[in-house]
C-alpha cells in the first residue's frame, strides 16, 4: 500500500508544480487570475490512508494591478465583481477580465481573439448587442433655447422714432380769464420762438401784460420786455426722429450677434438691436429689442419687432423674461429646413450705469465627424465630434456569477458559464454591485510571484518526500525478499 501512497503523493505534488507553473507563466498575462490546488486524503474501510488526490483546481479571482496603458479602448475592471461579456462569430458567449481591446475591420470592438465586447446601445436599451465604434456624422440640433445676460447702459441717450423739438420750457399765460399754454425754445436769433406740445410753431402771445404784481411778464412782439417767464417744464434738447433700420447705427444703441443653427446645422447669423427709448412712466426705462437673422427680419416678431423690456430704477428687468423668436424658413430653396423656433430668456439682465456687456448660450449645434471614444466609469461609450459635441451611444455591460469558481477556463483569459456557476448577472457599471470601470488602463494578473516561488520549493520538497517514502518501502522489500 505504501508503494500507492507515495505514487499518489507524487502525482499530487506534480500536478501542483503543474499549477504553480501555469501561474509565473502567465504572471504577465492581463486578467489572468492565479490557481491553487486543493488536496484531499483518500480512504476506504480500513482507517489507513490511501494517499492523497487532486480534490480541486481553484481560480483566485482577486483584483489583479490596475495600470494605464493610453489606449482609447483598454479597460479595467476597477473591482473584484464584474466581467465582460464577449460573443464569437458563431454565437458563442464568455467571460474575461483581460481589457485589452481594440476595433475590428467592421467597427466593432473586440479582443485579441476577435470575440466582440457586448453592452448596451443607447441610453435607456436593456437588450444585449455586440458594440461598435460609432464612426460617421452626429446629426445637427437646431436652436431652441438661448439664454442672453446682459447689462444695457441706463446713461445711454435716448433714441426718438419721431423726433422732438428744442423746448427751453412751457408756460401757462393768463389773460382775460382765459388761460393758453405755450412751449417756447431758443431761436437762432436769440429770441424765443413758440410751439405746441408737439413741437409745431404756433402765433407768439398776444402783446400785453400777464400776471399781476411782481409776478407779472410783458411780452412784445413774442419777446420778453419785462418781468421774467416761469417755467414748468424743464429744458429738452431737440431730437432729430431716428426710425429704426439696421442700416442706420444711430438708430439702435447696443447690438449683439450670434449664431444660431436650423435643423440641417446649418449656421445663421441672429442680430439683437437694443434700442433706448423714452419710458412711459417715471419709474421705468423703456427699451425695444429688434430681431433680425442674416440680415432680414424675422417672421415673428413681425418685421423684426419690436420686442419691449423695462427695467425698474434699480436696474433690474421688470418685463417677461423670455421672449420667443420665429423664422419660418431658415434653409434655402434648394435645401429646405424646419421652422426655427427660439425661446430667448433674459433671466439676469441689468440696465445699470455702465458698458454694454453680454454673455449668451445656445443649444444648437451643426453636425460633426467622429474624432474619438472614451468610455467612462459607468461604462459610458462616449463619442466625440469635430464640432465640440458628445454623444453617449451605448454601455459596455459586465456580468457576474454567484459561484465564480465554478466557470469553466477555456483558454484566451476567458471563461465559460457552467451549472456549477449559475446563471450570469448582467448589468451596467455601477449597478446591482457591480464594478466600475477605468478607462484607458487594464488589469494585470494577480499572480504573486513571491508567493510562487516559496510555493514552488514547498511543492518540491513534498515531492522528494513522497519520493522517499516510496524509496524506503523499496528497501524494506528488498530486505524481506533476501531473508532465507
Amino acid at each position: 500500500m505504501a508503494f500507492g501512497q507515495g505514487l499518489s503523493g507524487l502525482n499530487a505534488s506534480a500536478q501542483n508544480l503543474d499549477v504553480i507553473g501555469n501561474n509565473i507563466a502567465n504572471s504577465a498575462t492581463v486578467g489572468f487570475k492565479a490557481s491553487t490546488v486543493a488536496f484531499a486524503d483518500v480512504y476506504a474501510s480500513s482507517r489507513v490512508g490511501m494517499g492523497v488526490q487532486v480534490a480541486a483546481i481553484n481560480q483566485r479571482f482577486t483584483l489583479g494591478t490596475v495600470s494605464s496603458t493610453g489606449n482609447s479602448l483598454d479597460l479595467a475592471i476597477d473591482g473584484d465583481k464584474g466581467l465582460f461579456r464577449l460573443t464569437d462569430t458563431s454565437g458563442n458567449v464568455s467571460y474575461t477580465r483581460n481589457g485589452q481591446f481594440q476595433a475590428d475591420r467592421n467597427n466593432y470592438i473586440v479582443n485579441n481573439s476577435g470575440q466582440r465586447l457586448t453592452g448596451y446601445i443607447g441610453e435607456n436599451s436593456t437588450l444585449l448587442q455586440e458594440l461598435k465604434i460609432p464612426v460617421g456624422n452626429i446629426a445637427p440640433s437646431a436652436t431652441q433655447d438661448a439664454s442672453v445676460v446682459s447689462n444695457l447702459d441706463a446713461n445711454a441717450p435716448i433714441i426718438s422714432i419721431t423726433g422732438s423739438a428744442e423746448v427751453l420750457g412751457q408756460v401757462d399765460l393768463e389773460s382775460g380769464g382765459t388761460t393758453t399754454t405755450y412751449h417756447y425754445r431758443v431761436s437762432s436769433t436769440g429770441g424765443l420762438t413758440w410751439t405746441d406740445a408737439s413741437g409745431a410753431g404756433v402765433p407768439a402771445p398776444a402783446d400785453g401784460t400777464y400776471g399781476s404784481g411782481s409776478s407779472s411778464v410783458i411780452l412784445a412782439g413774442g419777446q420778453v420786455v419785462s418781468g421774467a417767464l416761469e417755467p414748468t417744464a424743464e429744458y429738452a434738447a431737440a431730437q432729430q426722429a431716428r426710425p429704426f433700420s439696421p442700416a442706420d447705427p444711430a438708430s439702435f444703441t447696443h447690438s449683439l450677434n450670434m449664431n444660431v443653427y436650423d435643423s440641417l446645422g446649418n449656421a445663421h447669423e441672429l442680430t439683437q438691436y437694443f434700442v433706448k427709448r423714452a419710458g412711459t412712466s417715471g419709474t421705468e426705462s423703456q427699451w425695444d429689442v429688434y430681431y433680425y437673422m442674416d440680415g432680414a427680419s424675422v417672421d415673428s416678431p413681425a418685421a423684426g419687432g419690436p420686442l419691449p423690456m423695462t427695467f425698474d430704477s434699480i436696474g433690474r428687468l421688470t418685463s417677461s423674461n423670455t421672449l420667443t423668436v420665429t423664422v419660418n424658413q431658415p434653409g434655402t430653396a434648394g435645401a429646405p429646413a424646419e421652422a426655427l423656433v427660439m425661446t430667448m430668456d433674459y433671466t439676469g439682465s441689468t440696465q445699470f450705469a455702465g458698458a454694454f456687456s453680454y454673455d449668451f448660450i445656445q443649444n444648437g449645434y451643426a453636425t460633426g465627424e467622429y474624432s474619438g471614444l472614451a468610455i467612462s466609469s459607468d461604462g459610458a461609450i462616449v463619442a466625440s465630434y469635430t464640432n465640440g459635441e458628445s454623444q453617449v451611444m451605448g454601455y459596455v455591460a459586465l456580468a457576474n456569477f454567484n459561484n465564480l469558481s465554478g466557470l469553466q477556463p477555456v483558454g484566451g483569459n476567458a471563461w465559460q458559464e457552467t451549472r456549477d456557476s449559475g446563471q450570469p448577472i448582467v448589468g451596467k457599471p455601477g449597478t446591482n454591485s457591480l464594478a466600475l470601470l477605468k478607462g484607458q488602463a487594464v488589469e494585470e494578473s494577480n499572480v504573486d510571484m513571491s508567493a510562487e516561488l516559496v510555493n514552488m520549493i514547498i511543492a518540491q520538497r513534498n515531492y522528494q518526500a513522497n519520493a522517499q517514502t516510496i524509496k524506503t518501502q523499496d528497501q524494506i522489500l528488498q530486505t524481506l525478499i533476501s531473508m532465507r
